[in-house]
């Protein structure tokens, strides 16, 4: 049995990337759940998600409620993997902090003992910022992995480390987990 991932999406550029990710892993045979802050839909709306994965799309802690269950913890229960990807600076750093303030947040902070991935994607500046590598650091201490980001050509036009990993890197990551 293929395992059920939490593809939490954050709003980045590299949004577009993460339709193509839930894709391949949804063909790959992983059941795949999407959670999206509110900043991603304004990037792919949680249509697209829907479409690919065949599940229904997360995108705020106070939806409709269609069956009695307290989603965040429900989810967190059916998840094998949580998988941040892209993961900006800002969710990195609610993580970090302990903020549970929206779905994604709330459903990683009640995850346990289950492996959660983060694949970061933002500007060079950002990532190389010192408050996001000590998020960075305090979440590797947590148990939290990381799926490293590309030099690129970023779309701010720089140069350098913070374009998402490739699709096919973070899959074959998570078929080790």
């Amino acid at each position: 049995m293929k395992k059920r991932i939490l593809l939490g999406v954050s709003g980045s550029i590299a949004v577009y990337k993460a339709a193509d990710l839930a894709n391949n892993l949804t063909k790959t045979g992983y059941e795949v759940t999407v959670l999206m802050t509110r900043n991603a839909t304004e990037f792919v709306t949680p249509l697209t998600f829907r479409t690919l994965t065949k599940h229904a799309v997360h995108t705020d802690s106070f939806e409709k409620v269609t069956d009695f269950d307290v989603e965040h913890v429900g989810l967190a229960k059916w998840a094998d993997i949580l998988l941040i990807a892209p993961a900006t600076a800002n969710v990195i750093g609610k993580l970090a902090a302990g903020i549970a303030d929206d779905m994604l947040t709330t459903v990683a902070m009640a995850i346990q003992n289950k492996p959660g991935v983060i694949c970061p994607a933002m500007n060079t500046a950002m990532y190389e910022n010192p408050i996001l590598q000590a998020n960075i650091q305090k979440l590797t201490d947590l148990g939290y992995r990381f799926v490293e980001p590309r030099e690129s050509v970023l779309a701010c036009g720089d140069l350098g480390k913070g374009a998402l990993a490739d699709i096919d890197t973070i899959i074959d990551y998570i078929k080790t987990l």
